[in-house]
């Protein structure tokens, strides 16, 4: 069972692995061979290429399928950057659990304490929403990509080769949202919306008087040294070496394929605009769950989470997806998908075994099995 949890899961096969349990004994050296395998089964299915980096106990492992370029035939290398959409989340989710580990906020101020009216109409009530329900998807605000005038604008062949370039402020993205009743009264259900970390993006600028992404760079990827890490705001061009994106552009896993490589981000804003790459992504992740970025009293708070309704192995945190899988093994981490890339990047509890992989198309490939495939072996 799958949970959509990418920017363009209106119009494409959602990337979302099932993340969560208690730790089973990781696969033997050379089972890395199951991974590969895997990742060649979803170049079977349709998927143009794939690039994945797992570390364990053995070190660093890298390995490619499939093609970066469909019109040369180049293969995709295993050190691509590439958009990771909703990954992002994680980023988000870090700074604010910082900045209340430094006491200028607290994730039980309401949403209406930092961002004063911004969310009204139509129900929705800021003084109603903590910080807390942004994070984990307990708000009921609308999920502004599952607008059918924004899909049609921004997912859809005619809009998006018309629109690619726009810049769309997070102000605008909100007002999407928010033309929409909410979903359910805040703390009652869960629903994934990429509305909640546009917003969440807009009280780490509004507490600190600086822009998420400058605080991301600070906080986390300068630290981390992540040096294949960024947060694009506008450009519309992926770092090199990087492979070509391709996606439908329509709510069908068949016809043409286009190259949607280059884009303006800035309508997936905090929610999702970021590029990495596969060794950053474990590198993140691994010093993460370590507690390298947050005290242990945020780290608890950031694993604490609740539960999905349809899908019994998959529980969310704030901006951590928790899954048990099929050998038991617990991983935590996220997904991402936004046009022509999808992407997962997960690890164990411990730390000690991650992995970072990612599609160079939105309509197909099975990431969950590439993820069985390396922590269960089969």
């Amino acid at each position: 069972m799958r949970v959509r949890t990418g920017l363009v899961g209106a119009t494409a096969v959602a990337v979302a692995v099932t993340l969560a349990g208690p730790a089973a004994a990781a696969p033997a050296r050379g089972a890395h061979s199951p991974t590969r395998q895997a990742m060649e089964a979803a170049v079977r299915d349709g998927v143009p290429g794939a690039t994945a980096t797992a570390v364990d106990r053995h070190g660093a492992w890298s390995a490619t399928a499939g093609v970066g370029d469909l019109r040369t035939g180049a293969p995709r290398s295993t050190a691509d950057h590439f958009r990771v959409g909703s990954i992002t989340k994680t980023f988000i989710s870090t700074v604010l659990l910082q900045l209340e580990a430094e006491g200028r906020l607290s994730l039980d101020d309401t949403v209406d304490t930092w961002l004063p009216g911004v969310v009204r109409g139509n129900g929705n009530d800021g003084t109603r929403i903590t910080l807390r329900q942004l994070l984990n998807h307990t708000s009921g605000i609308f999920n502004y990509t599952t607008d059918d005038d924004f899909i049609g604008t921004h997912f859809l062949k005619d809009g998006f080769l018309r629109h690619r370039y726009d810049t769309v402020t997070p102000e605008q993205l909100v007002a999407v949202a928010l033309s929409h009743k909410p979903d359910f009264a805040p703390g009652t259900s869960w629903n994934y919306s990429n509305t909640n970390y546009v917003l969440a993006g807009m009280v780490i600028e509004k507490v600190t008087g600086h822009s998420y992404a400058s605080q991301i760079r600070d906080r986390i990827i300068k630290p981390l040294g992540l040096h294949a890490t960024s947060v694009p705001g506008t450009r519309v061009t992926v770092p090199r070496p990087s492979s070509r994106a391709y996606s439908k552009l329509a709510a069908t896993t068949t016809g043409p394929t286009y190259d949607v490589t280059t884009l303006n981000p800035s309508m997936a804003s905090s929610a999702g605009e970021m590029i990495s790459d596969s060794a950053d992504l474990n590198r993140f992740y691994t010093a993460l769950l370590r507690g390298r970025l947050l005290p242990r009293k945020q780290l608890t708070e950031m694993r604490t989470t609740v539960g999905i309704d349809g899908v019994p192995d998959m529980r969310y945190g704030l901006g951590l997806l928790e899954q048990k899988l099929s050998c038991g093994v617990q991983v935590w981490g996220h997904d991402g998908g936004i046009h022509g890339s999808s992407s997962v990047a997960v690890t164990t509890a411990d730390g000690r075994h991650s992995l970072a992989f990612n599609f160079n198309g939105d309509w197909t490939g099975d990431s969950e099995a590439v993820v069985e495939a390396e922590f269960c072996g089969k």
